[in-house]
């Protein structure tokens, strides 16, 4: 009888709650709501941020630390790189930011599963996990390896995207992992002149989709260009203007996942 993959979980050591952050879909902004949760959930506990976008690893940008290498403790253990306050690896930090990493998928597993039993996370309340597009190699890797607490899915509002992000719901709900809540990214731009909602994509399905599912639309975050210039610079919007419109709403949103059981 073949062993349940299921069985390998086994717990990070000091960490409480696990958080990924999916889409199913590329260019919605994933890692710019994985960056900005992690920062805003500072105010509710100790934090990690784990960059498991192999492929394409973004997060050494977003926050600031490109030039940065991890270090090697007593035991081998890598020592995260903090920025902001919070503890971060990525596999950028171990390649140039143009070099392609060619792997397939034993290379896979075996550097998430690094990333999970090498890196020495300490005490964290919260490891936020920032996931690749897709439902591959790197999503069951996460849901065999480890207990994840819940799934946080992001999607911008037309229906291009919401079917990728089913596709989200799909793989997590398949193996147990419970949906924490959908957050529309991109959901309107405000017009700077009334603060009239501009809607940049036609609205979809989402609404009825997760009212037929019982899953929570968290926030709706709106499409501004500051937020993306503040990850290219480095320092996330919610720490270059955490009393802007986008910062508030990112907190609302570290709120909301706090007090989840």
């Amino acid at each position: 009888m073949a062993a349940n993959p299921f069985d390998q979980q086994q717990p990070i050591s000091g960490v409480k709650k696990i958080i990924a952050v999916a889409s199913g879909k590329g260019g919605v902004g994933k890692s710019t709501v994985a960056t900005n949760l992690a920062l805003a959930l500072r105010e509710f506990g100790t934090v990690g941020l784990l960059d498991a976008d192999i492929y394409g690893p973004s997060l050494p940008r977003m926050m600031g630390a490109l030039n940065q290498k991890p270090t090697i403790a007593d035991g081998n253990k890598i020592i995260p790189i903090t920025r902001y306050g919070i503890k971060i690896m990525s596999i950028g930090f171990m390649v140039e930011e143009g070099a392609a990493v060619v792997w397939r998928g034993p290379m896979l597993f075996k550097a998430m599963d690094q990333f999970f039993r090498d890196v020495q996370w300490g005490e964290l309340d919260y490891l936020i996990i920032d996931l690749p597009p897709g439902t591959g190699d790197v999503q069951l890797s996460l849901v065999q390896k480890v207990p994840t607490w819940g799934a946080v899915i992001v999607s911008t509002p037309q229906n291009i995207s919401l079917v990728d992000a089913k596709k989200a719901i799909d793989m997590f709900e398949r193996t147990g992992v419970k949906i924490a809540g959908m957050v529309e990214n991109m959901s309107y731009m405000l017009n700077p002149t009334n603060q009239e909602k501009i809607q940049l994509y036609p609205k979809g399905e989402m609404n009825s989709y997760l009212n037929s599912k019982k899953i929570p639309k968290l926030v709706e975050i709106p499409f501004n260009p500051s937020v993306s210039l503040a990850s290219e610079a480095g320092i996330p919007i919610v720490e270059s203007n955490p009393t802007g419109t986008e910062g508030l709403v990112f907190k609302d949103l570290a709120k909301k996942i706090s007090t989840m059981v």
